[in-house]
Order: structure tokens, then C-alpha cells, then sequence
């Protein structure tokens, strides 16, 4: 399995939300709205879910295994790193012009 695109969104607000994620995986099949989260312990994502009429959140599409998940995890996080230093940058020139 090969996560062939990764688009990142920046969320603007205040709270621990600091993106919305979404991958192609070997150009067939996409997942919207993977969610990355700041934590006390760093950077997290957040598989796709939905409420049940019991309160509970429930994932819709997840990986069934750790390795999957960290490899996930990983390639969602430099990706939203590389947006994070992309929108330093921008602002550094706009403000030296």
C-alpha cells in the first residue's frame, strides 16, 4: 500500500484542531477528513468518524493494524510541517516587503 497524495487543509481556530487531512492511497481510493490534533504529547491524527445516536464517536474507515496507523500518522504530520513552514515563510516575505 502506497499513500500516493496527502492534502492538507489548515484550520483557522483556537482550538487543539490544527488540520483537515486527506490521502489517496495507490491512486484508487481517497479518505476525507482526517483530522490532526494537537495534544500535550505532540501532533495526532484522527480517523474520519461519526456520532451514534448514543453519543458515542465511531471511526469509519481506520487501519486494523499499528504499523498502518503509524505510517499514517507520519506522512500526515510532515505534510501538514511542510504546510506549517510554507505559511511561516509567506508571512516572513510579506512582512520584509
Amino acid at each position: 500500500m502506497q499513500i500516493t497524495d496527502v492534502r492538507v487543509r489548515k484550520v483557522a481556530s483556537q482550538n487543539r484542531m490544527k488540520a483537515i487531512a486527506s490521502i489517496t492511497i495507490d491512486d484508487v481510493f481517497v479518505i476525507h477528513d482526517i483530522k490532526v490534533i494537537e495534544s500535550d504529547k505532540g501532533l495526532f491524527i484522527a480517523m474520519p468518524s461519526r456520532k451514534t445516536p448514543n453519543g458515542e464517536f465511531k471511526d469509519i474507515a481506520h487501519p486494523i493494524n499499528t504499523e498502518t496507523r503509524e505510517m499514517l500518522q507520519k506522512t500526515i504530520i510532515e505534510k501538514y510541517n511542510e504546510a506549517e513552514a510554507e505559511a511561516t515563510n509567506t508571512e516572513t516575505e510579506a512582512t520584509a516587503e
